[in-house]
């Protein structure tokens, strides 16, 4: 995995918000989601490939820029892009060389791609990964839903589909790791587009086994292993799909595992607090009324002195165990980068956080959302401690009841005794 730089960190900051508040609400596709796509999709493309750190910097410096032209339009924008990444480049100290590198990069994405370096074919093949991954129906549908919008025209079924299938059949992955990693889910879609192009037009020509697309000799070739037949590489190839499947499922039962255990520790944190602020009133309450019904005729009724007293240290005593039950602790915030790097630091609870520098957290971050280990790991530590504050909660709260129930069952049969006799 990539190690993000403080710089590529920074620039994620800025285009980031850059595309938020200057590009349209209405580009739905060409959106922040799109880009950061692009970027991972940089990375997943351009790992068998080994590139130097300067040409990778560059390859993702390109990938945050390359949609940000869309703050004036579609027309033009490939340009515009080039232009605000040359412009914030030469700013940061790049050569002009760093720059044009940059620049024929975001350029080469310009339809149709016309690619001619490495770099140049790993940005354009993932400007289009989603043509060939598990999210393509629904960027389909913001692609269609943008061009509506913009367009002011609704286009039929019959003819977005016939646009789909026309250009999954035009475009080809330039790279053998783009063809490698979304090849096979790009001909599954065009076969699913297939299919709904004969239920929306029976009369359709071609048989599904006609879609095909015609691999391009690769510009970069990929080490491949000798002698493998082609029904072992066809059997390879289901069965690294099938693994794949397998770890979206896990992925999905893992993150409903994460997203139900927080909501549990949250409703049990709520409970708590809501049960210490109900004995808190409860507490004063019967303080109030002792202290102004009982202490003033106390020299009338010496009998009632001790239950009295009894009454109030048992309320005085609940209410400090409900309040230490609610009261908050902050942490000292002390987490460095060298913690994030060696993938210790919780950044999920600010009070680990709180006194790092912007900049140091958003690579810290950056860090955890491209390292998935990295990510449950801090998730996992974060429940954990989550589980010992509401086990110290709950032990406070536990005393506080205590306290409450069997103090106030004493000072009424003190006052009882004080009664009979």
């Amino acid at each position: 995995m990539y190690e993000i730089n403080q710089l590529l960190a920074s620039v994620d900051e800025y285009v980031s918000r850059y595309i938020r508040e200057r590009v349209s609400p209405e580009y739905v596709f060409h959106d922040l989601s799109h880009t950061q796509e692009v970027v991972r999709s940089c990375i997943e493309i351009a790992a068998p490939y080994q590139l130097s750190d300067a040409d990778m910097e560059l390859l993702l410096l390109a990938a945050w820029w390359h949609d940000t032209g869309y703050d004036q339009g579609s027309d033009g924008h490939e340009a515009r892009s080039a232009d605000y990444a040359a412009e914030w480049m030469s700013q940061q100290g790049y050569t002009a060389a760093h720059v044009e590198q940059v620049r024929a990069c975001i350029m080469a994405t310009k339809m149709p791609q016309t690619p001619t370096a490495l770099l140049h074919q790993i940005l354009c093949d993932a400007d289009l990964s989603h043509l060939g991954d598990q999210h393509f129906w629904e960027r389909a549908s913001r692609l269609r839903q943008e061009w509506s919008l913009k367009s002011g025209k609704i286009a039929t079924d019959r003819d977005w589909v016939q646009g789909e299938i026309d250009f999954l059949l035009a475009h080809r992955y330039h790279t053998a790791a783009a063809r490698e990693l979304f090849g096979n889910r790009k001909q599954k879609h065009l076969r699913q587009l297939r299919k709904q192009q004969l239920r929306l037009d029976p009369g359709a020509a071609l048989g599904l086994n006609d879609v095909v697309l015609p691999p391009p000799p690769p510009v970069v070739a990929l080490p491949k292993t000798e002698g493998d037949t082609d029904k072992e590489k066809k059997k390879k190839e289901k069965e690294k799909e099938k693994e794949k499947e397998k770890e979206r499922q896990l992925g999905r039962g893992v993150e409903t595992m994460y997203r139900t255990t927080y909501n549990t520790h949250i409703n049990l944190s709520s409970m708590a607090d809501s049960k210490a602020n109900q004995m808190l009133s409860i507490n004063t309450i019967v303080i109030s009324i002792v202290v102004s019904a009982l202490v003033p005729r106390l020299h009338e009724m010496p009998r009632l002195i001790i239950p009295t007293v009894i009454l109030v240290c048992v309320c005085l005593v609940s209410m400090v165990f409900a309040t230490l039950s609610t009261r908050p602790k902050i942490t000292s915030g002390n987490i460095t980068r060298e913690d994030m790097i060696q993938r210790k630091g919780n950044l999920l609870f600010f009070g680990n956080y709180y006194n790092l520098p912007l900049g140091d957290f958003q690579f810290g971050m950056s860090q955890m959302i491209q390292d998935r280990d990295y990510l449950y790991a801090t998730m996992t530590r974060d429940l954990y401690f989550l589980g010992i504050v509401l086990a110290k909660k709950y032990r406070l709260l536990s005393l506080c009841y205590n306290v409450f129930m069997y103090g106030l069952i004493t000072a009424m049969l003190s006052f009882a005794v004080a009664f009979i006799l």
